[in-house]
């Protein structure tokens, strides 16, 4: 049960991170879409950075820069070209997929066998991590889920006890209002979109050098819409993200479990695997009711 719980922390972390970053976003009006294929390019780019400096450090920097450059993108197309975000985003993870398939061909051809990175090891906290139970559970992670947990009540405070986070939420709600009080709507959601995508690229890097230490074009498989899912479910509040992405950390924790073990021989390989994605669909089907930013998915267009 305790190495269940431990991998269901780690399995979370990407899933924080990412929901987390899909709530400031759709907080001013934009619903990143694009989120699938921001995490694709931030795992591809955490591999090919630590494959060729030997630098995990170097890979999680690359990660970012791509996640950075992808949500940029978006955000021009979708903010100042004011373009249909869903239709928009989907393109834009097709064009993740390419991309990324396309460059690990030139790159390296067909290899007969998987290349392989180092991956983060786990830091024990002094003292902290000897608590029973609770200590190899949360305390013997890696520097990923660490930074995990600083996000989450850093992204609180912020969204709801700063003037900037209020700024965030009126550009969401109300940006006629925010415009008149001199907020420069567009600037706002599009540098909020950019940064969500670096910390999406973060996110997305997890699975090639914080988890498996080798790069698929499949590696992702839909965990970018489970995190996008987790934003409404979470209500779009970081609050409920959290509790969100650990129910889902402990299915993908308790579905790797089965996988590995016997317990395939009971239970279909093939639900073993869609579990994560059937609770979503489960859970999105139980939800009665959704706070739903009032300008989401809104282009906004400044009276003259």
């Amino acid at each position: 049960m305790i190495n269940i719980l431990t991998r269901a922390i780690l399995m979370s972390t990407p899933l924080m991170m990412g929901s987390i970053a899909e709530v400031y976003a759709e907080r001013t009006g934009m619903m990143v879409t694009a989120i699938e294929g921001i995490f694709l390019m931030g795992a591809w780019g955490g591999f090919i950075g630590t494959f060729i400096s030997k630098s995990l450090f170097v890979g999680a920097l690359t990660a970012i820069l791509l996640g950075t450059l992808m949500a940029a993108l978006y955000a021009f197309i979708t903010v100042y070209l004011r373009q249909q975000q869903i239709v928009v985003g989907t393109a834009m993870n097709i064009l993740a997929a390419g991309l990324c398939a396309y460059f690990q061909r030139v790159l390296f051809g067909i290899p007969t066998t998987p290349l392989q990175i180092d991956v983060l090891e786990s830091i024990p906290i002094p003292v902290l991590s000897s608590i029973p139970v609770i200590g190899p559970i949360f305390f013997n992670q890696n520097i990923l889920t660490y930074i995990a947990y600083l996000i989450i009540p850093l992204s609180y405070i912020v969204l709801f006890k700063t003037s900037l986070g209020l700024a965030l939420r009126s550009v969401g709600e109300n940006p006629e209002a925010a415009d008149a009080s001199g907020i420069n709507v567009n600037r706002m959601r599009f540098f909020t979109v950019v940064i969500a995508g670096a910390f999406g690229g973060l996110a997305g890097s997890f699975y090639t050098i914080g988890y498996l230490g080798m790069f698929t074009t499949g590696i992702i498989g839909g965990r970018g819409w489970i995190a996008f899912a987790i934003c409404f479910l979470g209500n779009w509040n970081p609050r409920g993200a959290v509790f969100g992405t650990l129910v889902f950390g402990l299915a993908e924790a308790i579905s790797i479990y089965l996988q590995s073990t016997g317990g395939m021989a009971i239970i279909p390989n093939e639900f073993v695997i869609a579990l994560p994605y059937i609770l979503t669909i489960v859970l999105t089907i139980a939800k009665r009711s959704f706070n739903v930013p009032s300008k989401l998915g809104v282009p906004y267009i400044k009276e003259s």
